[in-house]
């Protein structure tokens, strides 16, 4: 066994394979960009290299640097996590010749998969099924689009290098292939520097169902069973399980013994997932599967897996890269309950789940025990940021069967409080929940099939949010004025109290709060027992309580006790409660003349990003929804579309220009 690994990576992945080493006895060396020199997984490791920049093309993508550290540190061989250079040919060998183990399978393998077209070209040879497409080498954009038509629409152009979602776009008519071919091809160049495509036919009800495969130099390959990943949205996995559910006895074989077959067509080594796409418009059958692509590295999901099987995933990686057999056959591997992982992100839902960046002013997990797992890679106070992938955290349940799992899911899920950061907890929660979903009727469609129900418009702040706001408000203001009061030398002092007293009338207040952009005026009255009275616009309660220090507080709202997470942002109370959080801003009333409506036809930047296309000049009339500008932000592509019919009064930026949030990015004259 290896005395000492460097890890090529960050975040969760980061911290989860340090997890494993330390208790292996193996020591750890991370690396670490400008943007990660607190990072949760620097602090984590044993030594720790700074190799660059934030920007990932002048730290974590630079194989001469990583190489260098592992080096310098002594490290023996080198665990490139998944992402970044986990696939890389050309890494892996480099670190043969600097006299490293790259703790992954052989270069060969991972150029045999790297390519999706020449992949799925070597599995027909092994006998292994693949989707009806195009995988040639010809690009021209006219050919394409007669073997688009050869296929029959829908089809789904893919990224040939590419993973994650990057790079791939249905098209469901040929009037639409041009423009999906240009921004997958432009898409491609972007994330991973090669624009070339393959097309294949996009199954109207699809689930995607990956097997678990392991390898080792001794000729021993397995499969550790299947993960269902059909939840999806953007192309990217949403929740995963395993095992899939209603998978019948037989695809469960006959999927594994092609994920295998593949795996031993290409001399694999190590972890790798094979990823099948199965048509289940009559449900699953085992004759209606078809290889995609193949993984060549451990999986973000693979926590599931090693729920249902008892095994370490790491452990077995760090064992066969340093020459070992693997520590069970096919016939000794069980399955054992279910498990679920859904993956907790600082996006919001309701902005077609948009990236958010921004400090995790809280971020207070459920407790970890045998049924609750939580990998991640941040800690309360770190900053979700622009330049990496903005998942907080990997949620990972595990029960004796499916339905138990899902409630203790959906528990786990409730118990979540962040604050900073929008995020898709509430999103979650009801997919979780959904009957669909229980029931499982899955293909990756279906978020939008159920869209309306997964994200229906953000429900207003109840009178309860509304107290529990009020009451935080007041009790910090009584807790200031007390300690102000205790230093002035006359803490008994009348004019410190903060009752809204009247002479011969009960003390009142009003509070106005503004949440998105409804002001809510709250009149509070402040009753003899400490208690306050809050009045909304859909009635009153009874409210009263104390914080704990530690931004939590213990109410009492008409009876009903209740823990509520509080978190202060300059003039702005989140309120945190399971499967809701409410940001409500108190509003000064002699600021309101103050506001500056100027710039309201202004579309700006919803996050940091790169303006990689500028699609209207200035004077261009556009009507409502056109598309204006691409900005590529957290490595994937964003329109910025027209609010209304209008012309083009400014543009100010141009393509290739870097752009923060909020910044003005055209101006938009309405018509009349």
């Amino acid at each position: 066994m290896f005395r000492k690994i460097l890890i090529a990576n960050r975040g969760e992945i980061a911290c989860r394979v340090i997890r494993t080493a330390k208790r292996m006895g193996v020591a750890t060396v991370a690396v670490y960009s400008d943007a990660d020199a607190h990072a949760r997984h620097v602090a984590m490791a044993d030594e720790a290299v700074h190799i660059g920049a934030a920007p990932v093309r002048e730290s974590y993508l630079l194989p001469d640097r990583i190489i260098n550290a592992a080096k310098l540190t002594g490290a023996q061989a080198i665990h490139p996590g998944y992402g970044f250079l986990s696939e890389n040919a050309a890494f892996a060998r480099a670190c043969a010749e600097a006299g490293l183990v790259f703790i992954g399978p052989p270069p060969k393998a991972i150029e045999a998969m790297g390519l999706k077209g020449a992949a799925k070209a070597l599995m027909e040879k092994a006998r292994v099924p693949v989707v009806p497409g195009y995988h040639g080498d010809d690009q021209s954009p006219d050919l394409l689009a007669r073997e688009a038509e050869r296929i029959g629409y829908p089809v789904l152009i893919k990224a040939v290098a590419g993973g994650g979602g990057k790079g791939m776009r249905r098209v469901d008519s040929a009037k639409e292939f041009a423009a999906a071919l240009a921004g997958a091809q432009r898409e491609g160049a972007n994330a991973f520097g090669d624009d070339k495509v393959l097309l294949e036919k996009y199954l109207v009800k699809p689930r995607h169902i990956e097997i678990q495969v392991f390898a080792d130099s001794h000729g021993n390959a397995v499969h550790l069973f299947e993960r269902d990943c059909s939840v999806q949205r953007r192309h990217q996995k949403v929740l995963e399980e395993a095992p899939a559910p209603g998978m019948p006895p037989e695809m469960r074989k006959a999927m594994g013994d092609a994920a295998v077959a593949a795996a031993k067509a290409i001399g694999y080594v190590g972890a790798g997932t094979v990823e099948f796409i199965a048509d289940v418009s009559d449900g699953l059958r085992p004759d209606r599967f078809y290889f995609m692509e193949m993984n060549t590295r451990l999986q973000v999901e693979h926590p599931v897996t090693e729920m249902i099987t008892g095994q370490d995933l790491v452990a077995w990686q760090l064992d066969v890269a340093a020459g070992g057999k693997l520590p069970l056959a096919q016939d000794q591997l069980s399955i054992d309950g279910h498990a679920v992982e859904a993956r907790i992100y600082a996006e919001d839902p309701q902005k077609n789940f948009l990236p958010s960046v921004g400090r995790l002013h809280r971020l207070r997990a459920p407790v970890e025990n045998a049924h609750v797992r939580v990998d991640t890679g941040v800690r309360e106070g770190d900053s979700v940021t622009p330049y990496y992938d903005p998942m907080i955290a990997k949620l990972i349940v595990w029960d004796t069967d499916r339905r138990s799992a899902l409630r203790r899911l959906r528990q786990a899920l409730a118990e979540y409080q962040i604050a900073g950061v929008a995020t898709n907890t509430a999103f979650l929660m009801a997919l979780v929940g959904h009957k669909a979903f229980v029931d499982g009727d899955l293909d990756t469609g279906f978020i939008e099939r159920f869209r309306a129900d997964l994200l229906p418009p953000p429900a207003p702040a109840s009178t309860v949010v509304l107290a529990l706001a009020a009451l935080a408000v007041t009790l910090e203001r009584r807790e200031a004025v007390t300690r102000q009061a205790a230093q002035s030398g006359d803490p008994w002092s009348p004019w410190s109290a903060v009752d809204g007293w009247r002479m011969n009338d009960q003390g009142w207040d009003e509070l106005v709060m503004k949440e998105r952009d409804s002001d809510i005026l709250c009149r509070i009255d402040y009753l003899a027992d400490g208690a306050l009275r809050v009045h909304g616009p859909e009635g009153h309660v009874t409210a009263q309580g104390s914080l704990d220090g530690d931004g939590s507080l213990d109410a009492v709202i008409d009876g009903r006790r209740l823990r509520a997470g509080i978190v202060r942002q300059d003039d702005d109370v989140i309120v945190l409660l399971p499967g809701e959080t409410h940001r409500l801003s108190i509003v000064d009333p002699r600021a309101a003349g103050d506001l500056d409506e100027a710039g309201s036809g202004q579309l700006t930047a919803p996050m940091p990003g790169k303006i990689v296309q500028v699609l209207v000049d200035e004077g261009a009339k556009v009507e409502k929804g056109q598309a204006l500008m691409i900005l590529e932000a957290m490595k994937m592509e964003h329109t910025i579309s027209a609010p209304a019919r209008g012309v083009v009064a400014k543009v100010n930026f141009r393509a290739g220009d870097q752009v923060p949030e909020g910044a003005a990015l055209l101006q938009i004259e309405a018509e009349d």
